[in-house]
Formats: structure tokens, sequence, C-alpha cells
């Protein structure tokens, strides 16, 4: 996989505030494949220490296993020797050991117990499907691990790739301020940010589309990054691996729904849930997927009241949501990029603004939740939240509208049952932001400030 360019990502942060804490503990960045999680800390490791030695061990070289097998409960020749074979220069406490993709070998991990005793280095791990059955088994979960999720580059990061750091700014100062951007603004705010749901947050589509601001280009780059998702499906063990790729390739189609939860009878006529609960838990594992679960009492302790049996699935991110919506049988990427931007496409468009919700929500470190209710008489027609977030002492309801519509019968029955719970309501919408009571209307790029 060749190198890109390191962007500006929001986790460096978080990579600091750990590396102050002095060697306490050691860091763990979960997330997708190309997520970027190998190319941030590399560049973290470069900037922030003296040196740095860096296991990749999806290809190790040679005589990387077998020096760890032969000084495993040695941690001071084990950390000499492989220094010797990666030609690195090691120094206490100036220097990072990053076991990168460390699932492929699970003893590393077990080891950072001891290494993060002996004090001399900094370790950082990163990897995805971390916690699966066969990468945990045999090994004991060292405690001393820090862990940070890493997801697709957000909105702002997005623009940060571009060049912009002055949009972001200005949209949150007008979202604080409850103020409304203007016609003109907000008309180029949303062409920006529908560009960004159409190229996704995966740093080689975002690098691809930078350097030739193709929309063709990022194309390509996503379809290359849909097949490796299918190809390490293939390699989970039988059956689960099928039932995986099947839920994976009827996103779209049960995003175009209006009831968008999971329905097992998509994949296999008189299926349960409980039947792909495993493979839902991998494509959740994987950072494939983003799972939104119903709450059947909303309150503050949105976990109390969960119904494992109702569930949605969304795309982790939203550009290959769209990428593996469309087979490209229309006539060129423009066309399907004007279309757009115009609001012109011949699909849901709904299901793409939802997604894209779902996945800001959980980059803001959001659990996904919606809501199923009843109103008081009527027990055959249930009502649907989109999102339930836990904000303070109260809870905050989200609908979302793709279209012109300014309808929303289901949030109205939430705010009226629920009332005492709740501060404030959102709609999200493709419009510019206005107060009405206790509705706030929020145009989809500000759903990062919630």
């Amino acid at each position: 996989m060749p190198k890109i360019e390191p962007f500006k990502r929001k986790i460096y942060d978080g990579l600091l505030e750990w590396k102050n804490r002095n060697g306490e503990c050691a860091i763990l960045i979960e997330g997708a494949r190309r997520v970027g999680k190998s190319t941030i800390v590399e560049e973290f490791a470069r900037r922030e220490y003296r040196s740095y030695l860096m296991i990749d061990f999806t290809r190790p070289l040679e005589g990387t296993i077998e020096t760890f097998e032969r000084f495993y409960h040695d941690v001071d020749r084990l950390i000499s020797n492989l220094g010797i074979l990666y030609g690195v220069e090691l120094f206490d406490r100036e220097s990072l050991i990053i076991f990168d993709e460390v699932q492929h070998y699970p003893r590393a991990r077990q080891l950072i117990k001891y290494l993060v005793l002996n004090g001399r280095y900094d370790y950082a791990e990163t990897g995805s499907l971390i916690s699966i059955k066969k990468n945990v088994e045999k090994i004991q979960i060292p405690s001393e691990e820090h862990h940070i999720d890493m997801y697709p580059m957000d909105f702002e990061e997005f623009l940060w790739a571009q060049g912009d750091e002055v949009t972001v700014p200005h949209m949150r100062k007008c979202f604080e301020k409850r103020m409304p951007l203007g016609d003109s603004v907000h008309s180029l705010f949303m062409e920006r940010y529908k560009t960004y749901m159409m190229v996704g947050g995966m740093p080689q589509v975002v690098d691809a589309y930078r350097r030739t601001h193709s929309v063709a280009a990022a194309e390509a780059k996503k379809r290359e990054i849909l097949t490796l998702y299918r190809n390490d499906m293939g390699k989970i063990p039988v059956g689960n691996g099928t039932k995986a790729r099947f839920i994976f390739d009827l996103l779209p189609s049960m995003l175009s729904l209006r009831k968008k939860t999971f329905r097992p009878g998509m994949v296999r006529e008189s299926a349960d849930t409980s039947d792909y609960m495993d493979s839902i838990v991998w494509l959740k594992d994987a950072g494939i997927c983003n799972i939104c679960c119903s709450n059947s009492d909303p309150n503050i302790a949105l976990n109390l009241s969960l119904n494992p049996n109702s569930l949605k699935c969304y795309a982790a991110d939203t550009g290959l949501l769209m990428t593996l919506s469309f087979d490209m049988n229309i006539t060129s990427d423009k066309e399907v990029y004007l279309a757009f931007l115009k609001g012109r496409l011949s699909v849901n468009e709904g299901m793409f603004f939802e997604n894209m919700v779902g996945q800001e929500l959980k980059a803001a470190g959001h659990k996904l939740r919606f809501s199923e209710f009843y109103v008081k008489g009527d027990k055959k027609h249930p009502y649907e939240v989109d999102f339930v977030l836990s904000m303070g002492r109260k809870i905050t309801p989200i609908e979302v509208k793709s279209g012109m519509s300014s309808r929303h019968r289901s949030l109205d029955a939430f705010m009226e049952k629920y009332h005492t719970r709740i501060s404030e309501a959102f709609v999200i919408h493709g419009k510019d932001l206005r107060v009405d009571g206790k509705i706030t209307y929020i145009p989809i790029y500000m759903t990062m400030f919630l």
C-alpha cells in the first residue's frame, strides 16, 4: 500500500495527552483498515520522539517472531535485539515502539504489561478486530492500555486536507449563537459538505481527490477499499463470512427503506436477528459498520432499555456507502456528483443523510441509539425517532430530513410523550439554521457540534 502524506487529524491531540502521562500505559489505536492508524502513529513518532521502532505484524521482518519467542521472558534483551534487527537506536524515555496491526500477533499485545512496567520506552499499538475471539482467547488482555478509537476523517478534517481552516470556525460560531448563515453562505457550505459525503473520509480516497479534484479518482480508491473489506470477510470461518458479506452488500437496500431496522428476512427467509448477531458484531468490531440500537424507554441511562433484536446497520463511511449503492452505470462521475449536489439523484437521498449523521455522532463519541415508541391509546402504529442522545441530565432527540418537507410527526409525538426528559430537540436537514420553540433546525454540516 503506497504511503500518503499525513493529514492533520484530531486524534493527534489525544496522542499528545497520552504521551504526557509519561509511560504509565501503552496506547491502543483501534479502527477500520485504511482509516489512517499506521500513518498517524508513525507521523506522531517522527515528530514527538528522538527515534522510533515500528513493527508491522502483517509483514514483519524475517526473524521478528523468532526474536519475540526466544526472548519473550526477557524484555530488555527482546527490545535490544529488535532494535538491532530493525536498525534503530533506542533511547530511554525518548523512543516509541509501535506494534502495528498487533492483532496478527496477539502475544506481542500480552507483553505490553511487562514492557510498560520496564519503563524504558513508550509503546503504541494499532489494530482492527482487536477483541474478536481468535485474537484474545489465548492471551491475557493487559490493563496497561489506553484505548482510543479512530474513525474516518470528519468534515473539518476533510476541509483541512483542502487547506480550509476558516469554514468550520464560522459554522461553529453560528451554531453557538443559533444564528442562520444566510442563503449564499449556506449554499456554499452545503456544496462542500455534499462533496465530502460523496468522497468520504478514508485518507487514501481524500488524498486522491485532493490531488486530482476528480470524483472518479476517489471512486477508484473506494472500490479498492470495498474489495479489501470483502476479502477480509471471506477469511471469517465458514458461515459467518458469507453472512457478513450479505449484510454488508445489503446495506443500501436496508437503509433505503422507510423502516431501516435490520431485517434478517432480507438475507434469508424465516431467519431471526440472533442468527446474524455474530456477523453484525464482526462488522462493528472491524470498523466497517456503525450499529444503532433501539431504546424502548429513553432516559439519560440509554443502555438500560435496549432492544438487541431491533437495530440499524449504518456504513462507517458514507462515501463508501455511496459507492456501494451505485454500479456507476450512469454516464459519468460528474453527472452523479452534480445530481447529488442538486438533490436530483434517482435514489433515496435520505439514507445518505441519516448515515452521515450517524457517522458524525459516532466520531463525536456518542453511542448510537434510536427510539421506537407508541403514543397513548394507539398500540398499532409505532413511531420512531432517528437518534436519541444523552446530554447531561436530559435527552436530546434528533430527526433527520433530506428533502424540503418540514413535517416531523414522530419527533412531535416523542416530545409530547417525554417532554419532562428533553432539554432540546434537533431537526437535521439540508436547509439553513432556525429555531422554533424547543426545536432547533440545523443544516447537516453542523451535526459535529452536537
